[in-house]
């Protein structure tokens, strides 16, 4: 199902890309199981980053590896800003459609870049890639948007799926009709493929909440050894 071109794995030693297909899902605007995760992660970042300010989360190690990323760019992660929304500034985690929440949650816990796509919209095969800045493709409000060259990126035999920078396509998207499910994440130098691991294994568990009969299609971490 899964390419992952040279060009990557040169261009990014020590990264890695988890990939979680799940067939067999639904994907309800809510769950009382998953809302009640979702109360119970509000309140454990809460009093597992109690007492830290914006650099201290910053010096974590898995958001500095996502920093050192970004810094290229001249962008910022921004999952950091949602995990000081939650934990630092006492906000709600927003209430999504459960299969995007799913994601969300497991996200927050454990700050890794990802993005859900209907597994039933794809053309396989599905490609990880390095942008040359040529390419294009419509993100999820619409808006046309170039790849800046360097970045990381992932397409299936029509076009881009989804990049760093700018996040999923809007050809691929999850809907409330979705029954077939692609979760991919993207992890920078320094993370490690055994956290990308753990971190599918969450989106796993969380999805299973609402879903309980849902089966798992792969379930699979891409080093570039």
């Amino acid at each position: 199902m899964f390419i992952v071109s040279e060009a990557w794995k040169a261009a990014y030693p020590g990264a890695a890309i988890g990939v979680l297909a799940m067939r067999d899902v639904v994907n309800p605007e809510h769950h009382p199981a998953l809302d009640r995760r979702r109360e119970e992660l509000e309140a454990q970042l809460r009093s597992q980053y109690a007492g830290y300010d914006r650099a201290a989360l910053r010096a974590l190690p898995t958001l500095q590896a996502y920093h050192a990323y970004y810094r290229r760019f001249k962008k910022t992660y921004h999952v950091q800003l949602q995990l000081e929304s939650v934990a630092l500034k006492g906000k709600s985690i927003p209430s999504v459609a459960t299969l995007v929440g799913a994601m969300f949650m497991a996200e927050l816990k454990n700050l890794l870049l990802t993005a859900g796509h209907d597994l039933e919209a794809l053309q396989m095969p599905v490609r990880v890639d390095v942008a040359d800045g040529s390419e294009r493709y419509l993100r999820l409000n619409g808006q046309e948007q170039v790849l800046k060259a360097g970045d990381m990126m992932i397409a299936d035999a029509q076009g881009i799926m989804s990049s760093v920078l700018y996040g999923p396509d809007r050809r691929t998207r999850i809907s409330p009709e979705t029954r077939q499910v692609l979760f991919t994440i993207y992890a920078p130098p320094g993370i490690g493929e055994q956290a990308v691991h753990q971190h599918l294994q969450d989106i796993q568990a969380n999805v299973m909440l609402v879903a309980p009969d849902a089966q798992v299609e792969s379930l699979k971490v891409y080093g570039t050894s």
